[in-house]
């Protein structure tokens, strides 16, 4: 990779870091390093490094986050969709930024499936653009500048391992496929054993409005994040707003003898297949999460409620 770099330069470090931003499964980390090796030995500029690092990785987010801004919840529900990482589903990106604030664009740098699904987030949610820049920015600043600074200080060390592997001929670039490949599969794997564990019975929107038009009306559940509902305040009439941390305390308003209906605007219903699958542990028999969520319910033109978010 050195001689890569040290030949074609910047330029493919600012390609490498524009790829991962906009989500393609190429780490950065170690092009950044292997650029602060270099550039203590007197290759380039550090600081050149760290601007075209730095430039790179901003367009790449300001990009998702002017998606976002124009898409809303598409944009994040597509990158959910594609992602190897379950763990970047939209739920949980929702769930930092709730915690965290603004601070989670400057942390979602070192956090796996976090950092490309945070800026269009914050798009959504409408927060402002400076705001955007000074915590995106200083975000970026901390993340390439580590490890920027990791290359310079080690540089020693990084080149006697990379002189090492190049001893090994095609052998390492082998290696280093067979890892990258290898890294894949394990993420996909992931993936498929995550949706898995949600295969359950779905309840179609037609099914749903007939039972709430009969006589015995099912309990339906809203388990959206807040700042979901922040951005789209309808509800399927009569809905009950609850967040996943607050089922096992209100299980009181679940009673067991009814249907129990859970959506929520996740891909694959994964939340609210979740919460089903919770209460099915616990006994209960008639819980289904909706097919297609709230979105399904909406295109098929169905009522809907609109409510001030509830603070609960």
């Amino acid at each position: 990779m050195d001689r890569l770099i040290a030949q074609y330069g910047l330029a493919l470090v600012f390609a490498n870091v524009l790829l991962e931003q906009l989500g393609l499964p190429i780490p950065a980390i170690p092009a950044l390093v292997v650029a602060g090796a270099l550039s203590a030995e007197g290759e380039f500029s550090p600081l050149a490094a760290f601007g075209v690092a730095f430039v790179a990785c901003m367009m790449g987010d300001a990009a998702w986050y002017l998606a976002g801004r124009r898409y809303g919840r598409r944009v994040m529900k597509l990158l959910c969709r594609v992602s190897l990482s379950p763990d970047s589903c939209v739920r949980q990106a929702e769930f930092r930024f709730e915690r965290w604030g603004k601070l989670t664009l400057v942390l979602s740098k070192f956090i796996p499936g976090l950092s490309t699904i945070a800026p269009p987030l914050a798009g959504a949610t409408r927060l402002g653009w400076p705001s955007f820049l000074l915590f995106n920015g200083a975000g970026v600043v901390i993340w390439a500048g580590a490890a920027i600074a990791a290359g310079m200080l080690f540089h020693a060390q990084i080149n006697e391992f990379i002189v090492r592997l190049e001893g090994l001929g095609t052998l390492a670039a082998e290696a280093i496929g067979v890892l990258l490949g290898g890294y894949i599969a394990l993420k996909w794997w992931e993936r498929r054993r995550f949706y898995k564990t949600l295969r359950i019975a779905r309840i179609g929107v037609d099914e749903l409005r007939a039972l709430i038009k009969g006589d015995k009306r099912p309990v339906v559940v809203d388990v959206r994040s807040s700042s979901a509902r922040d951005l789209d305040p309808r509800f399927v009439p009569g809905a009950l707003a609850m967040d996943i941390a607050e089922v096992d305390r209100r299980l009181e308003e679940l009673p067991s003898e009814r249907e129990i209906i859970f959506y929520c605007t996740c891909p694959n219903e994964a939340s609210a297949a979740q919460v089903a699958k919770k209460l099915i542990g616990l006994g209960y028999t008639k819980v289904r999460p909706l097919h297609g969520g709230l979105d399904a319910w909406i295109a098929a033109g169905y009522e809907v409620e609109h409510r001030e978010q509830d603070r609960k």
